[in-house]
């Protein structure tokens, strides 16, 4: 098995076990977990220092996996995806499927479909959605690329994948893209 199929193992395993990870995505290094295990998503608080009233960002691999997480999807959002030109995080109502830690007090979720290999095959492997939030305490700047992670970070977390760490391109955090019931959108963070 090579080391990338080792890594998406390594990761699923520690999922599974309801642990946090640090991982790469198609935008910044995300603090993951499964996104249905309540437990876990408190754990990405707890790391972040962060508010439980703010939401996460879930990732999903497909269309399929982001119907199974909201209820009604606008009629031509699946084409809006395709159109996308660069990483883009929607929040969309009628959230279901997830625990209440997940989910905001209005009933919306944010949610993106991953393209990054890592994420991804993790994802389908998992069958589930996971947490991507930024690998930092909130209040203080994301980093750009694995070397930016604070060690308190890297050690607060139960797993760090070994994938993609020695990149030093700055990647940047999504748009995102408020989808209201109607249609219509709003950039929320372009």
């Amino acid at each position: 098995m090579n080391i990338f199929l080792k890594e998406v193992q390594a990761a699923e395993e520690e999922l599974l076990m309801g642990n946090v990870i640090l991982y790469p995505t198609d935008t910044v290094w995300g603090i993951g977990c499964d996104a249905e295990n309540v437990e876990a998503v408190k754990k990405i608080f707890k790391i972040k220092e962060r508010d439980e009233q703010k939401s996460m960002i879930l990732l999903v691999a497909d269309m399929r996996m982001l119907r199974h997480y909201v209820k009604d999807v606008p009629d031509a959002f699946e084409r809006l995806v395709q159109e996308q030109e660069r990483p883009t995080t929607y929040v969309l109502s009628g959230a279901q499927n997830l625990p209440k830690e997940v989910i905001t007090q209005d009933g919306t979720i944010a949610i993106r479909i991953t393209t990054d290999e890592f994420s991804h095959r993790l994802i389908r492997q998992l069958d589930r959605a996971i947490i991507s939030t930024s690998a930092n305490r909130s209040g203080e700047p994301a980093p750009t690329s694995f070397g930016d992670i604070s060690e308190e970070i890297k050690k607060r977390v139960d797993h760090v994948v070994r994938w993609r760490q020695e990149e030093t391109t700055a990647a940047s955090p999504s748009r995102i893209v408020k989808i209201e019931p109607d249609g219509s959108r709003q950039v929320l963070r372009d």
